[in-house]
């Protein structure tokens, strides 16, 4: 059925009443411009404040020791380049890494992790244990345990 006041796209609408004001309001939510495009220079200028942002987020990230929540001093011993012994053993975990030494002499040493985190150096005394930081939600997982000169106070 077509009549006389009838939009120009349908071709069809109720003349008057209630139906007419729904229709109305249905047209105007859904009928959009043609061109809904974003333009060229908005683009730009967002792309632009979010590479910005980003830069800035990545800049003013806090390295791995004040992550670790201040838990290990700069001073805290010094590493030096040869592995703990092998009767010197550890188990990590997502919190907490376990070091227990089965030698017969006392140890001084200090856990590696993946990324360089700083670890403390702990002395161990013949089948003593000491804790360490775990992996974590980083996954900072221990690749060996070094021996370490502790710092004097």
């Amino acid at each position: 059925m077509i009549l006389r006041n009838s939009c120009r796209r349908c071709k069809v609408a109720p003349r008057g009443g209630p139906e007419a004001a729904a229709f109305a309001d249905l047209k105007d939510a859904t009928m959009f411009p043609a061109n809904r495009s974003v333009s060229s220079r908005r683009l730009r200028t967002s792309l632009g404040l979010f590479t910005v942002v980003v830069a800035l987020s990545w800049a003013t990230a806090a390295p791995a020791t004040a992550r670790d929540g201040g838990r290990v001093a700069a001073d805290e011993g010094s590493v030096s380049a040869e592995a703990a012994p092998d009767c010197v053993h550890h188990y990590d975990d997502w919190r907490y890494t376990t070091v227990v030494n089965d030698c017969d002499t006392t140890v001084n040493v200090t856990v590696d992790y993946t990324d360089g985190q700083a670890a403390p150096c702990r002395t161990l005394a013949p089948r003593d244990a000491a804790t360490f930081a775990g992996y974590g939600p980083q996954l900072n997982y221990v690749t060996g345990l070094s021996t370490c000169t502790p710092a004097t106070v």
